[in-house]
């Protein structure tokens, strides 16, 4: 049984981190100045063209972080500012990101 419960313990920890961490993201979203062109909120961007962020999809913000890092233009993903913030980002770093993002309330509408 004490295997059984180590084991359960063990896959969770592991969960959390593959999940990304939110306070890991926030941390980074601080350090890289995100708000200055997304907004104090993620939801008010200073320009109407860049994204709101807060609450978006995880699995979108990674897809798209992951595109800007590679400068993929083919995905529509490669302005030259977000690929310079991007590219020292590590594939956990663009998780916690995610997660950081995913968690905060936001203003996007699923349908009308």
């Amino acid at each position: 049984m004490k295997k059984l419960i180590t084991a359960v313990l063990c896959c969770a920890s592991f969960s959390a981190v593959a999940g990304g961490n939110i306070d890991a993201g926030k941390a980074l979203a601080d350090k890289y100045s995100c708000f200055a062109c997304h907004g104090k909120d993620f939801n008010t961007p200073i320009d109407p063209t860049y994204p709101k962020l807060a609450g978006q999809h995880k699995d979108y913000l990674e897809h798209a972080l992951t595109a800007y890092k590679r400068g993929d233009g083919a995905n529509g993903r490669n302005n030259a500012i977000m690929t310079g913030q991007v590219k020292p980002l590590s594939n956990q770093d663009i998780k916690d990101l995610a997660a950081y993002l995913h968690s905060l309330p936001g203003t996007l509408a699923v349908h009308r």
